[in-house]
């Protein structure tokens, strides 16, 4: 006979009832830890989950290099919109329109006295106007003579190749007569200064 006060869905413990209460236990024991595993299971592959991968370091390396490229780009044409605002000044208005940060240098260095320019007389007639420091050297002048003709050659269209070392090896730089031959010696130390010239003579064969 069932008890009263136990509902009609709950067996009664008894003869063969405690093992049936026992499975019952147990099976729903055994389906909380399946529950739980599952749960612990589905946290840790969401713990676990791999991260996303970076990119290859040559892929990187080509990014970083097309922005920087593109950053330098940017720079060098502000730095050439400055330089064209500033060769309008009085100054710098005789200097042409793709001048050198080089070029304003030395033209800002001869406004205050720190440089001089020396008139590089060719056999046809021209003469190139070259600007050195006031105590550069007779190799310092073939320096900037050389770095002179280049921008020119650049600025023409042509760049023709010039030997240099045949040059040298064929011409001296004169002044006054006198062969500056000592490429060590300052140009001041042979007399030479602002807007005096020197021209080419051929060495002679030994």
């Amino acid at each position: 006979r069932r008890p009263r006060y136990l509902p009609r869905h709950v067996a009664h413990v008894g003869a063969g009832g405690a093992g049936e209460a026992v499975a019952a236990r147990s099976l729903l024991g055994h389906q909380h830890v399946a529950a739980g595993r599952a749960e612990e299971q589905h946290r840790g592959t969401a713990r676990s989950a791999p991260p996303v991968p970076p990119l290859p370091a040559a892929v990187a390396a080509m990014a970083a290099e097309a922005e920087e490229e593109m950053a330098h780009a940017e720079v060098l044409e502000l730095f050439q919109e400055a330089l064209a605002r500033l060769v309008q000044d009085p100054l710098l208005c005789d200097l042409p329109p793709q001048v050198t940060a080089e070029e304003i240098g030395s033209q800002v260095a001869l406004e205050y006295g720190q440089a001089m320019t020396v008139r590089v007389c060719k056999a046809d007639g021209e003469i190139m106007p070259v600007v050195v420091v006031q105590n550069a050297s007779v190799l310092d002048l073939k320096k900037a003579l050389r770095r002179h003709v280049q921008l020119r050659q650049a600025r023409q269209g042509g760049v023709q190749h010039l030997s240099w070392k045949y040059i040298w090896r064929t011409y001296h730089l004169t002044y006054a007569g006198e062969k500056l031959a000592d490429d060590k010696k300052k140009l001041r130390e042979y007399g030479i200064r602002n807007r005096d010239e020197v021209s080419f003579i051929k060495k002679l064969r030994k």
